[in-house]
């Protein structure tokens, strides 16, 4: 009797969590697919998730394109997303968890720790990457906005992220497992890019500086450049009179939607490639460009080195890549790697790509493009930060 009085229990336990996530599907469905970002009605301060705080580790049932339920162990950033609680379903609990978590009790393993160990932290996470990321690596040197309690790098920090030296011996990808490039939506991308998103993934301001970093002819983009714009979209921010100006021979893009590529003006040539599958390799030939540009896409794809190794192979010797990037996405679609760091840890998994992808990368930088106010090392960023990650095709075979 016991038992069939606890099946019983079981099974209306089950139909509940189905009915509320069904409800949930139903009532945010088109404004998670249609918004910019993963935002959710409920949010108090913002629209936006922006994950740059500490994380705990939780179960969730996420639906696959086929609308199964499936339980993912994942890092969850918990600053802006207990704002945006009702997106997330934990398996475990189901409405005793989120009740804590919506009113703010938090894992316990936050850390500190200065940019020179980044490269010990990525290559302790090893195959128990999701558990591993719970221990947040916090910035020694940050600026926290009062009023959101988003937490920014100081100037110069990003610049000094990046080693001068690196160590080959000493690869951190080596002993990461796929959990680290594990997301909270593991449905197909094709799937999530069925319909177009014609916004911006940052503010205004912001905006402008990207426009501004390609397009003044500076470092970027030079006269004659052939460009590919990668991760491409309805947009690559590159002004029509700098095209014209700078006699740009060719941009070529590669997206995920055909609907955005048609819409991108400067575009010469397109094509739709979902590069998170185990064909991550550029439909171009060797030496083809002067330039690849990823703009605000590094922190989705779950195959980077090999995504870089081919960017390595495209480029021209001599030639260059800039990747940039803020603290705004679309979380569920961003891996683990990425969700459980700061700013600072950004830069440097990224300038690791580069350096470990074999790519023939050299002269690896970063760069801190936000805007900020006031005086002082410590003028807090107005909104949106952006940051840069370059280096140089070099002429020595790979």
């Amino acid at each position: 009797m016991n038992d069939a009085t606890n099946a019983i229990a079981s099974n209306n336990i089950h139909i509940t969590s189905m009915i509320f996530f069904l409800l949930f599907v139903t009532t945010y469905g088109a404004h998670l697919s249609e918004g910019a970002f993963v935002a959710s009605k409920t949010s108090s301060k913002s629209s936006t998730c922006r994950c740059t705080q500490s994380v705990s580790t939780n179960n969730f049932l996420i639906a696959n394109e086929a609308g199964d339920l499936k339980k993912r162990t994942m890092p969850l950033t918990h600053n802006c997303c207990r704002d945006h609680a009702s997106i997330f379903f934990k398996s475990q609990q189901l409405m005793s968890s989120l009740e804590n978590f919506v009113s703010g009790e938090e894992g316990d393993g936050d850390m500190a720790t200065s940019s020179a160990s980044r490269r010990r932290f990525m290559k302790s996470l090893g195959i128990t990457a999701a558990t591993s990321l719970a221990q947040v690596q916090t910035s020694s040197a940050t600026i926290t906005d009062p009023k959101t309690g988003i937490a920014y790098p100081s100037e110069g920090e990003i610049e000094t992220s990046i080693p001068s030296s690196w160590d080959d011996a000493d690869n951190p990808f080596e002993s990461l497992g796929r959990d680290a490039f594990a997301r909270l939506d593991s449905s197909p991308d094709t799937f999530f890019y069925t319909d177009p998103r014609f916004v911006e993934h940052v503010d205004s301001n912001t905006v402008q500086s990207m426009t501004s970093y390609l397009s003044d002819g500076g470092w970027a983009l030079r006269p004659g450049d052939e460009v590919l714009d990668l991760c491409s979209s309805w947009t690559s921010h590159i002004d029509g009179t700098a095209k014209e100006k700078l006699g740009l021979k060719r941009i070529s893009g590669l997206g995920m939607n055909a609907e955005e590529l048609k819409a991108n003006t400067v575009l010469t040539d397109w094509v739709v490639k979902d590069l998170n599958t185990n064909e991550a390799t550029l439909p171009y030939e060797d030496s083809s460009f002067d330039v690849v540009l990823c703009q605000l896409s590094i922190d989705y794809l779950t195959h980077p080195l090999e995504v870089m190794k081919e960017v390595g192979r495209v480029l021209r010797p001599g030639g260059r890549v800039v990747i940039l990037f803020s603290n705004r996405l679309f979380i569920q679609k961003a891996v683990g790697l990425w969700t459980g760091a700061d700013d600072v840890d950004h830069a440097y998994t990224v300038a690791s790509y580069l350096h470990y992808s074999n790519g023939g990368f050299e002269s690896i930088k970063a760069q801190d493009l936000s805007t900020r106010k006031g005086k002082g090392k410590d003028r807090p960023v107005v909104g949106d930060p952006l940051y840069a990650v370059t280096a140089i095709r070099s002429s020595k075979s790979t």
